[in-house]
């Protein structure tokens, strides 16, 4: 079974892809859910967690994600830190889902598909990019959040010049859904055809 790396930086609009892909029955891992679901679950995670940020990352028992946002994004070594106890455990749960799928291929989605190594685990590369003003604005209305700390996430994150370099697939988000649609269902086709023919 092949695998494809679905990523894109935030606001990009590739939870919108992904989601296309599981509408057409192709199964779908969100690296970025599952890790928060493991962080929330795991008790080794959760006791690492807490001897690297204190007791503040947790709140009411579920993890306190403003926090552990607000530390990380102004601080490399921890961020580095925290993707050090949460990844390999990803991949671990990754791992795991893999051997219960049935399908042509899977789509891996993740943020960080290229920062965290796991693009190396791809058969297959799709990158989602948008202007980096189109994509501030999306995340400003999505979370409540100012064009400075938008900003601040996209600097921790490779840029769409390197995904591009480093994808099989394309896929442009600055026009409207239709326009995007029609880019997702040309790259889905050219995928089956590439899968069925290896």
């Amino acid at each position: 079974m092949k695998i494809v790396g679905l990523t894109g930086g935030i606001g990009s609009g590739k939870s919108t892809i992904a989601k296309w892909f599981s509408e057409t029955g192709i199964p779908v891992y969100n690296s970025d859910n599952e890790a928060k679901k493991l962080m929330n679950e795991s008790s080794e995670i959760r006791r690492k967690l807490i001897d690297l940020f204190g007791e503040d990352a947790y709140l009411n028992e579920e993890l306190n994600r403003k926090f552990i946002s607000s530390k990380v994004f102004e601080n490399k070594d921890l961020l580095e830190q925290l993707n050090q106890i949460v990844h390999p455990e990803v991949f671990k749960d990754f791992k795991n889902w893999i051997q219960s799928q049935n399908a042509p291929f899977i789509v891996k989605e993740a943020a960080i598909l290229f920062e965290s190594g796991s693009y190396n685990d791809c058969d297959y590369i799709i990158s989602v990019i948008a202007n980096e003003e189109t994509r501030i604005q999306r995340v400003m209305e999505r979370d409540g959040v100012s064009s400075e700390q938008v900003l601040s996430r996209i600097q921790n994150q490779w840029t769409d010049e390197l995904r591009i370099v480093n994808s099989d697939f394309i896929i442009k988000n600055n026009d409207g859904l239709e326009e995007l649609k029609e880019e997702f269902e040309e790259v889905y086709n050219k995928l089956l055809k590439k899968v069925n023919a290896s």
